[in-house]
């Protein structure tokens, strides 16, 4: 692998992993429909550091955040241990409870979950799931602005929240447009509902990635090619790091309409590209 296929392949991934865009349609697209084969032939160790190199994004953009979470944690430990919790629980500890039951509805996913990546090879339903995409994020404009942060929202809306999540696992269902529209739906205030969606990727990444990493420690590595593979790390992270500053500013201004149309386009167009061919 060259050390410019090891840079765009890590701006792929950057960029569209966290922009409301959907990485995996774009993924099935480019492979189906305008014959980039080589999507198949990324080495699956390099594949696994890519989303690695995302979420090292998100623990820097959130760092504040996920050190106090971390510490709190560890309070909660020593407070269960003193047979102590105090009332109201801090914002980090409810924050953990909050991420934790938002996890759950993937498991309900697990078992599904080969039959789920097999979709990405149905240009019709990847299509559908950018076009439901786009609707989502139209629809996120014009929905009441809500006030729950830590202090308020319910593991009710965690929970929903959740679920929203699992449903994104389809190839074209955009992870982080569904659970921030979701999130903005049971009321969770715009900064908080994007917060809450890149801090509630960081189990289901490393979840998936330890899947992975057995399979791609046992097709192979080619540890010579390490520094080419961490160059790509770097730029999915900075790259990735920069998406999140932009969907910050957007949450304050509500705009994620500005990516449905691009969603809207891109699931036409590749059934038109299909329904032609």
């Amino acid at each position: 692998m060259s050390f410019l296929t090891s840079i765009l392949l890590g701006l792929v991934q950057g960029v569209t992993e966290f922009l409301p865009i959907s990485s995996s349609g774009h993924l099935a697209i480019a492979s189906q429909l305008l014959n980039m084969d080589g999507t198949e032939n990324i080495p699956q160790f390099f594949d696994v550091l890519l989303h690695l190199g995302t979420l090292v994004a998100v623990f820097i953009a959130y760092w504040p955040e996920i050190w106090e979470m971390i510490l709190e944690f560890f309070r909660g430990i020593r407070d269960i241990a003193h047979h102590s919790t105090p009332a109201p629980l801090p914002p980090a500890r409810r924050m953990i409870l909050l991420v934790i039951v938002g996890t759950l509805p993937l498991f309900a996913v697990l078992p599904f979950k080969d039959r789920i990546e097999g979709l990405s090879d149905n240009l019709y339903v990847v299509a559908a799931a950018l076009i439901l995409t786009g609707f989502l994020l139209f629809f996120s404009d014009r929905v009441k602005k809500g006030r729950k942060k830590e202090r308020s929202a319910r593991m009710t809306d965690a929970l929903i929240v959740g679920i929203s999540q699992a449903f994104a696992t389809c190839p074209g269902l955009s992870r982080s447009g569904t659970t921030i529209t979701t999130g903005c739906l049971v009321g969770f205030e715009r900064k908080f509902a994007v917060r809450f969606s890149f801090i509630l990727s960081i189990p289901a990444v490393l979840g998936a990635n330890i899947l992975s990493i057995k399979d791609a420690l046992d097709a192979g590595v080619n540890w010579g090619e390490l520094p080419v593979y961490l160059v790509g790390v770097l730029v999915a992270a900075v790259s990735g790091y920069a998406c999140i500053r932009l969907l910050k500013m957007i949450a304050n201004r509500g705009r994620f309409g500005w990516f449905a149309y691009y969603c809207w386009a891109v699931g036409l167009l590749t059934l038109i590209l299909k329904f032609t061919r």
